[in-house]
């Protein structure tokens, strides 16, 4: 027969025991959950930047520094070395071209000049004297010439003559033979005499033409050395304002020193500095814009310089329309360069999330936006206000985009 077993029943000790247990494992629970990379974060909504993700129109650019320029700029330099004699105008004067800066003292060439001008008087009262002796000695040859024609002449007569004679019997043959040596002579010495002066004629323009090869290099070398002389009288190069001007009475330049510049005060460019990360994509003709007084101006490059110094290089940009009223030489204005052509995008404000995830990811709100988790994102280009979005977002939704350096290790945001 069943034998009836007794049900056993808990103590109420038991039953304590067993939910504390429960408790302290759900509290192990709990702690390893908030401690592992589920964990979440309650973070109050006036402490973090929520924006929407929305289409706009977008332009990839970068923010530079630039320092605005005289349009063009001539530099000075001590042409011919000397002690500074005379300053005619001070740092800061408005210059017309040609006006008289300061003037050097260099007593070396100064001397020289004069030696310079001494040389060529000499050599041209040598000259003079040539070309005295030349034509005494054209005039000497043309004497004889007309001497020795002149017997010729004479000789051809008694050739003709005792001809003649000597064939009609009336003089002998020792006087017609005569007649004919002396006429053969004549004809020889005629001959000669028109070759040396032939010889003559050309030896003298030739010494001539020497003789002003020899003047005019010593002219140009005397004009030369004036110029050297003239140029210890520094003027200016261009009508301009002379700024930089480095130089006083008594002080000893150099040739080739720098001394001041002159600035052409008729308009302005704007060296930028960009980092060479950009080289590539920069080219003339690209645009830049900046704010001043509540308006917009925009530069366009002009002249890239490629090499690069400390990791950075240079360009110039010119205004394209208007130039600021009281834009002054020095001024530093904050530009932004465009990379790209302006497009449709999917665009998030710039913010400080970007330094923690580096555009790989982004806490997104949920629907009722009490809470934000993690998805994944890919981010394009970017410009000083904006990234442009490739995938991970949608129009509408709305994004952490402050710092996250509070957030490590989070993996949920719940905004209170």
């Amino acid at each position: 027969m069943d034998i009836q077993i007794e049900k056993k029943k808990f103590s109420t000790s038991t039953l304590l025991k067993i939910s504390g247990i429960a408790l302290l494992l759900l509290l192990i629970i709990y702690v390893i959950y908030a401690t592992s990379g589920g964990s979440k974060l309650s973070v109050n909504k006036e402490r973090i930047a929520i924006n929407d993700v929305k289409n706009g129109v977008f332009q990839e650019n970068i923010p530079v520094s630039g320092i605005v320029l005289p349009i063009t700029t001539i530099y000075l330099d001590a042409v011919e070395g000397g002690r500074v004699e005379e300053k005619f105008v001070e740092d800061g004067a408005i210059m017309k071209k040609g006006e008289p800066i300061l003037k050097l003292a260099n007593t070396d060439l100064e001397l020289s000049l004069i030696n310079q001008e001494t040389s060529v008087y000499n050599l041209l009262t040598q000259m003079q004297i040539s070309q005295n002796a030349a034509r005494q000695n054209t005039i000497n040859r043309l004497n004889q010439f007309t001497d020795v024609e002149n017997n010729l002449i004479e000789a051809k007569r008694l050739f003709d003559l005792n001809s003649k004679l000597y064939e009609k019997g009336a003089i002998g043959r020792q006087d017609y033979e005569s007649s004919v040596n002396n006429y053969n002579y004549q004809k020889q010495r005629m001959k000669l005499t028109n070759e040396i002066l032939q010889e003559d004629s050309i030896a003298t323009k030739q010494e001539i033409q020497q003789a002003k090869n020899s003047y005019q290099r010593t002219q140009s070398a005397l004009k030369l050395m004036r110029k050297k002389v003239e140029d210890l009288v520094v003027r200016a190069p261009i009508d301009g304002q002379l700024t930089s001007l480095d130089a006083e009475i008594g002080q000893s330049k150099n040739k080739g020193e720098r001394l001041g510049q002159i600035d052409v005060v008729t308009g302005y460019k704007v060296r930028v500095d960009i980092d060479e990360h950009y080289i590539s994509r920069i080219y003339t003709g690209q645009t830049g814009t900046f704010n001043l007084n509540n308006k917009q101006y925009t530069l366009v490059i002009k002249k890239i310089f490629t090499q690069v110094t400390n990791g950075r290089f240079q360009v110039d940009m010119v205004f394209e329309n208007d130039v600021p009223k009281g834009i002054r030489r020095g001024q530093n204005l904050q530009i932004r360069v465009a990379l790209s052509a302006e497009k449709e995008a999917m665009l998030i404000p710039v913010g400080g999330f970007f330094q923690k995830t580096g555009g790989n990811w982004i806490f997104k709100l949920s629907e009722d936006g009490s809470t934000a988790y993690k998805v994944d994102i890919q981010l394009g280009s970017q410009n000083t206000k904006y990234y442009e979005v490739i995938s991970g977002l949608n129009e509408g939704d709305k994004v952490i985009t402050s710092s996250y350096d509070s957030y490590n290790e989070i993996e949920q945001i719940i905004i209170k």
